[in-house]
């Protein structure tokens, strides 16, 4: 298997992995439970998960009017496109 393709199998589970969480602290806020700790959601999102934060932010309403969330969330997503224009200089896998 292609290095390429494994890096896009392993954004994939990250990114799933992440959503999951994610979906789930929006459902422990509404019902009043223990919380996912807004540092582990940073992490996953270091770790690859950032990209379906910004969708779910938005689509679930959850953590989009905390700036200071956002904000790194921002950061983050950043760095992971600079990452991937690094990774994938000529391919059209990102576009």
């Amino acid at each position: 298997m292609n290095w390429t393709y494994e890096c896009i199998i392993y954004l994939l589970i990250i990114n799933f992995v992440t959503g999951i969480l994610f979906a789930y602290d929006k459902q422990a806020a509404k019902k009043n439970r223990r919380r996912i700790p807004e540092i582990t959601l940073h992490f996953l999102e270091l770790a690859g998960g950032v990209f379906v934060n910004f969708v779910l932010m938005y689509t679930l309403r959850h953590k989009n009017r905390k700036f200071c969330y956002w904000a790194w969330t921002l950061l983050i997503g950043f760095v992971w496109m600079m990452i991937l224009l690094i990774i994938f200089p000529k391919t059209n896998l990102i576009l």
